[in-house]
């Protein structure tokens, strides 16, 4: 084997930069270098709109919670955990609580419900399928304002839709029937959204799998069961939490249609929320709700995600 001599190599040492011949492992650090910094340059912008519209409220909160901050103390002052251990003993915090926690349990499972037999129902039909799908996907493209004043002439009591059924009734006027209202009006408005979803996930069932079942002598029941509703779990994995956080963070039909009232009987934790902050000005007792709502999300969340991710087949 031909090696280079002592000068040679001194030589070789000796050239610039540039003019060194590059070994197989220079190339491919450079290539992984370019790779790592093109990843980075292509994540730069999520990570700034991320940073600056998540994380950083959210430390923002979480410090303005361990202080006192309203329109009685000029400057904001340092009182731990009080705010916290205030709400336990806020009636309408516990209130609003508890119809959050309501809705969520009404809501999430009656809209996935829907969206699976809409999603079976447009998959099937073969004549107008653009039209069903539309009108079925038509209540999420209304923005929510819009929807809180169709459904609150609905419950218009004397004049509105809902009084040709029964002209006594005051549903969002009768603390004991206003929040049911809003659950009906959050099922209509999500269901639709969801069924893009679960239509989408139906698209990616093999065919072969309804064909042997056919052979079998499965009937429709079976089929869903069997096959149908197994293979969507990865897609109901993802809709429950989706679900699940919009059921947190409504606000615009409330401000329209109730203002949490009466009573309080529909008042939410986000809505609450608001209230404290800007018609109050109690930015400390806000920023703790706050934290308090981000934390049960993302505790629901991770239990949901992490409990019901090793029961899912990932085709």
């Amino acid at each position: 084997m031909k090696t280079l001599s002592p000068g040679t190599a001194g030589r070789a040492a000796a050239l610039p930069r540039g003019q060194q011949k590059k070994t197989p492992i220079d190339r491919e650090l450079r290539r992984k270098w370019k790779t790592t910094l093109l990843a980075w340059g292509v994540l730069l912008p999520s990570l700034l709109f991320l940073g600056t519209f998540t994380i950083y409220p959210i430390l923002s909160s979480l410090i303005k919670s361990f202080y006192k901050d309203d329109l009685a103390t000029v400057i904001p002052r340092f009182i731990g955990l009080q705010n916290y251990t205030g709400l336990l003993n806020d009636p309408i915090f516990a209130k609003s609580f508890f119809n959050n926690l309501l809705v969520a349990v009404c809501t999430v499972p009656t809209s996935i419900a829907l969206a699976v037999a809409m999603a079976v129902f447009t998959n099937k039909v073969i004549a107008g399928k653009g039209i069903v799908r539309t009108a079925f996907f038509y209540p999420t493209i209304l923005p929510m304002v819009a929807v809180a004043n169709i459904w609150l002439f609905i419950y218009t009591p004397i004049y509105g839709l809902a009084s040709y059924l029964n002209p006594a009734w005051r549903i969002l006027g009768n603390p004991d029937t206003a929040i049911w209202g809003l659950i009906v009006m959050l099922n209509w408005k999500q269901a639709g959204y969801l069924m893009i979803f679960y239509l989408s996930g139906l698209q990616g069932i093999p065919s072969e799998l309804y064909e042997a079942a056919m052979i079998d002598g499965s009937g429709p029941l079976q089929t869903f069961r069997n096959i149908t509703w197994p293979m969507l779990q990865p897609t109901t994995l993802y809709i429950t939490i989706i679900a699940l956080t919009n059921a947190y963070k409504t606000v615009d039909h409330l401000y329209i249609m109730t203002k949490g009232g009466p009573n309080n009987s529909t008042n939410m934790l986000l809505f609450y929320i608001y209230q404290v902050g800007f018609d109050f000005w109690d930015t400390g007792k806000a920023s703790a709700m706050t934290i308090v709502l981000i934390v049960l999300l993302l505790t629901a969340t991770c239990v949901y995600f992490f409990t019901q991710d090793k029961k899912t087949f990932y085709n």
